[in-house]
């Protein structure tokens, strides 16, 4: 499986390449990162055939998780990515906002990757 993980917050790239090792010589999951909403588009605009999972962060400058994801749910609809939305606000108000766009999951951050993994598995 594919996931593209978009954060402003380069660390993240190491960070999810060290959680993930083993997944990721399995060849069981690969990892693209964006580190902006525009820069997600562009690289989904450049794979529209590839079926991924996408980690999208809420806060980020520029374009924000939210108005990526009202994108991603109007515009690439075949093959539907599951999208998931990861905040450090775990507030009503975002979680309600996410939802209502199509979100199909929410995390908050710090992430727990075991949690994470485990949500990974069911739509594996």
């Amino acid at each position: 499986m594919k996931i593209l993980v978009v954060d402003d917050e380069q660390d993240v790239q190491l960070l999810f390449q060290q959680r993930f090792r083993k997944e990721i010589r399995n060849n069981e999951l690969t990892f693209v990162f964006a580190f902006s909403g525009e820069e997600a588009l562009t690289y989904l605009g450049e794979h529209t055939s590839e079926a991924v999972l996408i980690l999208s962060d809420i806060n980020m400058p520029g374009m924000s998780g939210l108005e990526l994801l009202k994108t991603i749910k109007k515009d690439f609809v075949k093959p539907p990515p599951v999208v998931m939305m990861i905040t450090a606000y775990g507030d009503k108000e975002n979680y309600d906002i996410a939802i209502e766009l199509g979100a199909d999951d929410f995390l908050t951050k710090p992430v727990e990757f075991d949690i994470l993994k485990e949500k990974l598995k069911a739509i594996l």
